[in-house]
């Protein structure tokens, strides 16, 4: 987490509307014997502390997505954070390291080349980009969902026809052929809707990852 923040969110920030989301896929080196999620929980489970769970950095969503899967099976896996995806993939590769949660954008071009092996995504159902492999949630962890999104803000006291103006404006361009054509190659998924829905979901985002950064002490790096 970052310590202190030079600003309050709740005060100072209006929520226009959420731009759109990707997907954390959960990988793993082609030597690690596993295949399925089932899988790496039963491996991880007998032999705690010694697989090592590469990031892209201390703080971002693959490491806390990582401690939100141990939270929820009960296992421990060694955290390694890395200067930025690609020096943890390539240590994944290698072999460095055993299993990463990543976004699509980052791991997902490797998965499809066969240099790591996906065996699922992180979000509530399955992704555009991979359709075959299964969501964690139901390859055995019931409940996990994990997101990196992004989203249009403006500072506090946004006048309402203006606010409306522009989150009118931004679900137009989310729901455009072009944008989609764009995201979809980079592995995001537009998310149009209200200022309301934006609100709300930050509002059920902010206890999730509470615990999670509590329970691991996990900070921004």
């Amino acid at each position: 987490m970052i310590a202190r923040l030079p600003y309050d969110p709740d005060r100072d920030l209006t929520l226009i509307g959420m731009a759109g989301a990707v997907q954390n896929m959960l990988a793993v080196n082609n030597n690690l014997p596993v295949k399925t999620v089932k899988d790496l929980i039963a491996l991880a489970r007998t032999n705690p502390g010694r697989l090592v769970m590469a990031s892209g950095g201390a703080g971002n969503t693959g490491h806390l997505g990582g401690e939100l899967f141990k939270a929820m099976t009960g296992t421990f896996m060694l955290h390694v954070p890395y200067r930025g995806s690609p020096a943890a993939i390539t240590d994944l590769i290698g072999g460095q390291a055993d299993l990463i949660f990543d976004n699509l954008s980052s791991v997902g071009s490797h998965v499809k080349s066969g240099r790591v092996r996906g065996i699922g995504v992180s979000g509530p159902k399955r992704s555009p980009t991979f359709p075959d492999m299964p969501t964690i949630a139901e390859s055995g962890v019931p409940g996990y969902e994990t997101l990196a999104w992004g989203g249009l803000i403006g500072p506090a006291g946004v006048p309402a026809d203006i606010l409306a103006r522009l989150n009118a404006e931004l679900n137009k361009a989310l729901n455009s052929q072009t944008l989609k054509d764009t995201y979809f190659a980079l592995g995001f998924e537009p998310a149009p809707g209200s200022p309301a829905d934006f609100s709300a979901y930050v509002k059920k985002e902010i206890p999730k990852w509470e615990a999670v950064i509590k329970r691991s002490g996990a900070k921004m790096e």
